[in-house]
């Protein structure tokens, strides 16, 4: 059987971080998603706000790095819960349970400069954040400490 749900849009609020009784990280948020079509007449879009759960480290990334607003892209599975409320009356929700979950658009920087950090954090492996681009590419200056050496531009020094 196949159950993956894949969305994207914004945090309708900060991402809350809660921990379970062994100590296990749970991170709660709400997705707000713009449906791909208008109304009937072609009206407003509608919009659907879609309920989130991230566990363990992966809940850990996006109580740090998400806040109100971001745009989050978020892969993993749907799950329906039922629950009894406080008046005794039986409830069923459903939620989507975060495998990966990525940048949904670049950063700025205070300084105007501008960098895309599109990793993501999903299962034991992390990505960090790409580091901020400047502009234009300069070479670094030679550091005698480093394990790599300049090559000259003659192609017959290249390994390959």
């Amino acid at each position: 059987m196949l159950n993956h749900i894949t969305i994207m849009g914004r945090l309708t609020r900060d991402p809350e971080l809660r921990r379970t009784g062994t100590g296990i990280a749970v991170a709660s948020f709400t997705v707000a998603v713009d449906r791909d079509f208008g109304g009937r007449e072609g009206g407003e879009r509608e919009t659907d706000f879609i309920d989130c759960v991230a566990w363990r480290s992966t809940g850990e990334f996006v109580s740090k790095y998400f806040t109100k607003g971001s745009m989050i892209v978020v892969s993993g599975r749907l799950q329906i819960r039922s629950w009894t409320d406080k008046e005794g009356n039986k409830r069923r929700t459903a939620e989507v349970v975060a495998d990966n979950v990525y940048f949904g658009e670049s950063k700025r920087n205070s300084d105007g400069g501008s960098y895309s950090n599109g990793n993501s954090y999903g299962g034991n492996t992390y990505s960090a954040p790409a580091a901020p681009s400047y502009g234009s590419y300069a070479a670094p200056a030679a550091n005698p400490a480093s394990d790599f050496a300049m090559l000259d531009d003659d192609d017959a020094q290249l390994p390959f």
